[in-house]
């Protein structure tokens, strides 16, 4: 199988890139060694499709970007919560992928995270509808991070033993939830 993380923001040095990381080294830990675990940084997308002509023609730049989500299996989208909501780069990204065969049918995950109490649940909820009205497959467990500053390290793993059982259990249920909609 391809899995695709998305780190959604575009921020740089986020906690949100340092979390993604981590997940990607956990799924690499319970998949299988041919399985292929991609990380997409919304810090690398090109400038230039925030150019109004990119509703016309998406710039030659995104096709990487849409290549990588066109051929996934699976997605795992770690959102912050900016002011209430997904950061607008990461909502833009889903926008700007070709309509509707780009998440048509593909499991998808969430999880969250703030700097608040509320670990990113309302940008979670929001692009859970976002990702339905694409008819993506919604997995049921999702991941909420509080007080990120304090619950993850440097090096982004996660330091409250709870939340990495959460962690733990999300991915492995989301691992088999993925594969049975593959068969």
């Amino acid at each position: 199988m391809h899995w695709t993380i998305i780190a959604g923001t575009n921020r740089s040095n986020s906690r949100t890139l340092l979390l993604s990381k981590f997940l990607q080294k956990e799924l690499l830990a319970l998949t299988p060694e041919e399985d292929q675990i991609q990380l997409l940084d919304l810090k690398n997308l090109p400038t230039e499709i925030f150019s109004p002509e990119v509703y016309e023609k998406k710039p030659k730049a995104f096709e990487e970007f849409q290549a990588c989500i066109s051929k996934t299996d699976a997605i795992i989208s770690v959102l912050p919560e900016y002011n209430g909501s997904a950061p607008g780069a990461y909502k833009y990204f889903i926008d700007m992928l070709s309509f509707p065969e780009s998440l048509l049918k593909k499991p998808a995950a969430f999880v969250g995270l703030s700097a608040g109490k509320f670990g990113g649940v309302r940008a979670v909820e929001q692009m859970q509808q976002v990702f339905l009205y694409r008819k993506a497959y919604l997995f049921s467990e999702s991941l909420f991070i509080r007080d990120a500053e304090s619950h993850i390290h440097a090096d982004g793993s996660i330091v409250d033993s709870f939340l990495k059982t959460l962690c733990d259990q999300m991915l492995n249920g989301f691992i088999d939830f993925a594969k049975r909609l593959k068969d």
